[in-house]
């Protein structure tokens, strides 16, 4: 525990000089209630109240267990900035090579009265190997490309391949990740005009392009085939501003579920690396890991959506609590799925500490 005390101590406590509940030990509790399940301010009381006897093992609780209400009022008011550095931190030990996903979530529960229609958008940031959260950052005015430049500019990239969709595919981008010594594969769409158009053209009639055929996949009633084709990009970054831009790709998926006839995407692809065509595929489809495997987990296992945080910084710091929660339970061994890590953290101490003292 002394690890998780020293990586928490430097955060600034924004609250009077005379406040009762000691900072480091409201979000030590508020983490260790994550890990088994807990999912708003509330439920941190409850958890610290039934698990009380646990906690004064490693905790003092001069003043007891704090109220849901002291839970609310650290979290809106502390500095969101001081916990995502945290978050990286940690993440950080495991490193950043190989693919890291960039990629845009609402969290839906974190709107005003009357503005359901604009949530609290967040930009993450994912590591596809060690399936790890790395970072966060609000999207200003929920412009997920500002905010994707702000979380960029806090990353060390060397040696990793950085990852978006077609919202992303804009030189300050591309530019923003060589800045860092990483290398971008970046879908390109319509939205870049005649730098998509070019794309298109050139990788359509290359004579002898790269080729690469995944394996037909057979699963959840579909059957998926994918093929990539890459070619040298020839000078197309200097026309159009993207900066080391040395490859143009092209992958075809095709789909066919049953009792329907198969359907074709074509997707385009801007590389700053040169890759193969077979190492294209496997990027293109270590991307979706921050769908599956963050994003989906935080809506269906930390239930994120449902929260219904909205004041001050409450929701960006429960946000970054739930990615720690994720991260810890990601790095402790035990069973291999994540819920039932989380049910192992509910019922069992043994498991729940040494889950905390993952936290490096």
């Amino acid at each position: 525990m002394r690890k998780l005390r020293r990586i928490l101590r430097p955060l600034k406590d924004p609250r009077a000089s005379n406040a009762r509940h000691d900072l480091v030990e409201i979000l030590i509790i508020a983490l260790a209630a994550t890990l088994a399940g807990a999912r708003a301010c509330t439920d941190f009381e409850f958890f610290a109240l039934g698990r009380e006897d646990l906690l004064r093992r490693f905790l003092k609780l001069k003043h007891g267990i704090p109220s849901h209400d002291t839970f609310t009022n650290v979290f809106r008011a502390l500095d969101p900035q001081g916990l995502e550095a945290v978050l990286h931190k940690f993440g950080k030990v495991f490193g950043v090579k190989g693919v890291v996903s960039i990629d845009g979530k609402a969290l839906r529960g974190a709107y005003e009265r009357g503005r359901q229609a604009v949530p609290l958008h967040m930009v993450n940031v994912w590591a596809a190997g060690t399936r790890m959260a790395l970072a966060q950052r609000k999207a200003p005015n929920r412009n997920e490309v500002a905010g994707a430049l702000e979380v960029l500019a806090l990353l060390d990239l060397k040696g990793a391949i950085v990852t978006a969709d077609a919202l992303h595919c804009r030189p300050d981008t591309a530019q923003a990740i060589r800045r860092r010594k990483g290398h971008y594969v970046l879908a390109i769409k319509r939205n870049r005009g005649r730098l998509f158009t070019d794309v298109k053209t050139r990788v359509d009639t290359a004579r002898r392009p790269q080729r690469a055929t995944q394996r037909t996949t057979k699963a959840h009633g579909r059957i998926e085939r994918r093929q990539a084709i890459v070619i040298p990009a020839a000078k197309l970054g200097q026309q159009y501003g993207f900066p080391d831009l040395v490859a143009i790709g092209r992958i075809e998926s095709s789909r066919k579920l049953a009792g329907r006839p198969a359907t074709a995407k074509l997707r385009y692809f801007l590389a700053s690396c040169p890759l193969s065509a077979k190492k294209l595929l496997d990027v293109a489809r270590a991307h979706w890991g921050i769908e599956n495997n963050l994003h989906w987990v935080l809506d269906m296992l930390f239930d994120e959506d449902a929260c219904r945080s909205r004041k001050g910084h409450g929701p960006e710091n429960l946000a970054v609590i739930r990615k720690l929660a994720l991260n810890i339970l990601q790095a402790t061994p035990g069973p291999l799925r994540m819920r039932h890590k989380m049910l192992h953290a509910r019922w069992n101490d043994a498991f729940l500490l040494n889950a905390i003292a993952h936290m490096r």
